[in-house]
């Protein structure tokens, strides 16, 4: 392979990344409803503090399950609470914990799989360790990390991004294995090119199409799973409001008031959905398999 041509193929991950929006307006109405539902989502829920018209926290007692009015657009949850501000500042949590977590594993997880993969020796000691980790119940070992550090924000995002770190590394290092068989990659070795530049140059462009994808599922499988463990009493702090404590505080009121859990439900439905839909449709494009099956 010629030097001249050694810059573009590291650079093709890059690149298609680049020209994904352009690709999602030729996929029809589907992609392009998940986009705006989840932009509609995402800039109602971040500018709520502008616009929510009452204290999410504020409690009052002769205000019980009330239901919508003029100055509670949704009534009021068991508590005297709004519940329209409840549901839109529990959002910017739920979003919050999603991305914290998509984050969070897919750094640690990209920095774990270029070692794995790249080094022999190294790979059979952190596999068998991610193999461990994969062998416990994601949700069990989730419970277990709250219960240990308490059920605040940060343990929560703890307790959801290491049982998807390993996952994450077994997504890096099967691109790594088949990636540093390539003859730039090989050249880069034997010119003498440092471990770190090899790796970040010419390894980790490869694993950012299928990063991008995996990231979209595991922001999805973090909201859900908050949502999850706060159903079981070991998800955040019920004075934190998300939509995920909001449900669990209003299933003892469903039969009376059902719309304690159909709105943030329902918020919840649409973001996992849209963002699923996203990531199927970045799946799509990104993967070079299924552009040459539909070719």
């Amino acid at each position: 392979m010629s030097a001249s041509s050694d810059p573009v193929s590291r650079l093709q991950p890059v690149l298609r990344l680049l020209s994904l929006p352009a690709k999602v307006r030729k996929l029809g109405g589907g992609p392009m409803v998940a986009a705006i539902v989840l932009a509609i989502i995402a800039v109602a829920v971040l500018l709520a503090p502008l616009y929510i018209p009452h204290d999410p926290l504020a409690i009052n007692a002769l205000n019980r399950l009330k239901g919508p009015s003029e100055s509670n657009l949704l009534g009021t949850d068991a508590f005297g609470r709004d519940l329209f501000s409840r549901v839109m500042m529990g959002g910017r949590v739920s979003l919050f914990i999603g991305i914290g977590a998509a984050v969070t594993s897919v750094l640690i997880g990209l920095a774990i799989g270029l070692v794995s993969g790249f080094f022999r020796l190294a790979d059979a000691i952190i596999m068998r360790i991610m193999d461990s980790l994969m062998a416990i119940p994601s949700i069990l070992l989730a419970i277990a990390l709250v219960a240990l550090n308490g059920p605040s924000l940060w343990s929560v995002i703890a307790a959801i991004t290491i049982p998807e770190i390993p996952r994450v590394v077994r997504l890096v290092r099967s691109v790594v294995l088949s990636v540093r068989e390539e003859p730039y990659v090989e050249a880069a070795v034997a010119l003498g090119s440092s471990m770190p530049k090899i790796l970040w140059q010419h390894l980790m462009p490869n694993t950012l199409a299928p990063l991008t994808v995996q990231a979209t599922y595991i922001c999805a499988s973090a909201i859900l799973t908050e949502a999850i463990l706060s159903f079981l009493g070991a998800g955040v702090s019920t004075e934190i409001p998300t939509w995920g404590n909001i449900m669990a505080e209003g299933r003892m009121h469903f039969q009376l008031k059902p719309s304690l859990i159909f709105w943030p439900g329902l918020m919840l439905s649409l973001c996992i959905l849209s963002i699923n839909l996203l990531g199927d449709t970045a799946r799509d494009l990104l993967d070079p398999r299924l552009r040459k099956r539909e070719g």
